[in-house]
């Protein structure tokens, strides 16, 4: 009875006053500490906070690290990692938890460090970040050198004196923070930003990088040890050299870099050459190349000199040729007068074997005549048929036909007229088509077509051609018939030239009478024969 009245004595207490109460004491009591412990789990929501256990082999520390102070953490926080974080014990009423808000957290010694980098750097390998495969030459004589470092260190100011003393070049500072909070990204930044230059820029793009900085204690190194900068060192499309700390120092860029310097000074020694001995080298290879073309031409004189005592001389050369080309010329000679020969006794055979002219045109000659008179005979007699045959109908149509039927009698008459007059006009047009075609075969084949491009025909008094200036001076006078007349001519003595006498004095030949042509093709004969270009004469 006694505890229930003491009990029932007790002021009541909600249960926010309780839970405030405990989360006053708690932080009064343990308002900064400094906790270690091993990461267990790590979450990362989207509101920037990160939410994470603390643990040992016997207890769990709840903790969390808001968004301000989570962005200006430098350790990269993973499962597993002993760190040692310091803040404030409170506690979460929501849940009757407590926790420790955490204002820093850092490795808990080189141990964890090393155990982290020794991971980071197995995975960064398995992805082939330092395969020596994507190692790139350095150039042998660079004109641009870029140097990602402090400006105020002592690196830049050993990497120039050095360049200064072997081989002087430009020298491009990308100026960032080498340790501590947002040195990796500043680092990662400079290596991106040299090689995202173009070479048409105002500032040219360097032709091989130097990352580096002083000697330092694996935190002071971190930096470079950072996910951002090996990757960043691995992607460069220019060639990286790395020189972080001293020779004994080991960081993730050296792996990922194309070349690693134990020093920023070797840095500069291995990106340029030593002038003096550039120049020495220069000069030695130019002494050595001189000595070999001296050499190489003496030889070649030499050899030309032995060769050219081998070689007969130019006369002997020609000599053989010169005698092969006369003996040819002289074969030349004689076959082609030879041709010429044997072209001029065929010529003459085939000039005796022509036909005369006027025995070619005998023919034609008188299967015109022919035809001309057939045609004469035959436009008469037709002619005289259809009168006849005209006569004979009319006559036999007078008695049978009335009066009323004269007029269509001579509608008919004068039809049947037309119809023989064209019939008889249509084979008038036949039989002259045949007369002219006939004529133009006898213009062809005569002389008189010949003698209008220019030729004469020479005929003696009786007629006959002739054919040779021995003839002539045998015959002493002659005619000479041209296209549009004949001239009468007399042979000089000793045969030294011809006279002309005038035309009639004496005449070349006796015209004989020809028989009188009746229809067109006498008018035809008549007309050429008083034109003086007929083929009468011919015959």
């Amino acid at each position: 009875m006694a505890v229930s009245s003491t009990l029932s004595n007790l002021p009541e207490q909600t249960v926010s006053e309780i839970s405030g109460a405990i989360k006053r004491n708690v932080e009064e009591t343990f308002s900064y500490v400094r906790v270690r412990g091993e990461l267990g789990r790590v979450s990362r929501p989207a509101s920037g906070h990160v939410y994470l256990d603390l643990k040992d082999d016997r207890a769990v520390l709840s903790g969390v690290i808001w968004k301000g102070v989570a962005a200006r953490i430098g350790v990269q926080l993973e499962q597993g990692l002993e760190v040692v974080a310091s803040g404030k014990i409170t506690t979460f009423p929501g849940q009757s938890k407590y926790q420790i808000v955490i204002d820093a957290i850092e490795p808990a010694g080189a141990g964890a460090l090393l155990a982290q980098l020794e991971e980071r750097r197995k995975r960064l390998a398995a992805e082939g970040l330092f395969d020596q495969a994507r190692k790139q030459l350095l150039p042998e004589m660079p004109r641009i050198i870029g140097v990602v470092t402090s400006p105020t260190g002592a690196v830049i100011r050993d990497i120039l004196h050095r360049l200064r003393d072997r081989f002087p070049v430009h020298v491009l500072v990308w100026p960032c923070r080498v340790q501590g909070e947002g040195a990796a990204e500043e680092i990662a930044a400079g290596i991106r930003g040299f090689n995202a230059m173009a070479f048409a820029d105002p500032i040219p793009r360097p032709d091989v990088l130097i990352v580096g900085r002083g000697g330092g204690s694996l935190e002071d190194l971190w930096a470079f040890n950072e996910e951002i900068v090996v990757r960043a060192a691995a992607d460069s499309d220019i060639p990286l050299i790395s020189a972080v700390g001293h020779e004994t120092d080991t960081t993730l860029i050296d792996f990922a870099s194309d070349r690693r310097a134990p020093t920023p000074t070797a840095a500069a020694e291995m990106a340029v050459p030593v002038r003096t001995e550039l120049i020495s080298t220069i000069g030695d290879r130019q002494a050595r190349l001189l000595r070999a073309l001296i050499r190489l031409t003496g030889d070649r004189r030499r050899e030309f000199i032995a060769a050219a005592r081998g070689l007969p001389r130019l006369e002997d050369l020609l000599a053989l040729p010169r005698q092969r080309l006369d003996v040819s010329r002289s074969g030349l000679l004689n076959g082609m007068r030879r041709q010429i020969s044997d072209r001029r006794q065929h010529l003459a055979l085939l000039q005796s074997r022509m036909p005369r002219l006027r025995d070619l045109a005998v023919l034609p000659r008188r299967r015109l005549d022919e035809l001309s008179r057939r045609f004469e005979r035959s436009r008469g007699q037709d002619v005289r048929d259809r009168r006849a045959a005209l006569d004979r109908a009319v006559t036999r149509l007078k008695p049978i036909l009335v009066s009323q039927r004269v007029g269509a009698g001579r509608r008919t008459l004068a039809h049947a007229s037309q119809a023989a007059v064209r019939a008889q006009a249509a084979r008038v047009s036949r039989a002259r088509a045949r007369l002219d075609q006939s004529g133009k075969l006898l213009a062809a084949l005569g002389y008189s077509a010949t003698l209008s491009r220019g030729y004469a025909l020479a005929r003696d008094a009786d007629g006959n051609l002739i054919r040779s200036t021995d003839a002539a001076r045998k015959a002493g006078e002659f005619g000479l018939s041209f296209a549009d007349g004949q001239v009468d001519v007399r042979v000089t003595d000793k045969g030294g030239g011809t006279s002309q006498t005038g035309a009639g004095s004496a005449p070349a030949r006796t015209a004989q009478p020809e028989k009188k042509a009746s229809g067109t093709a006498g008018q035809v004969r008549r007309q050429e024969d008083k034109a003086g270009g007929g083929q009468g004469s011919l015959f």
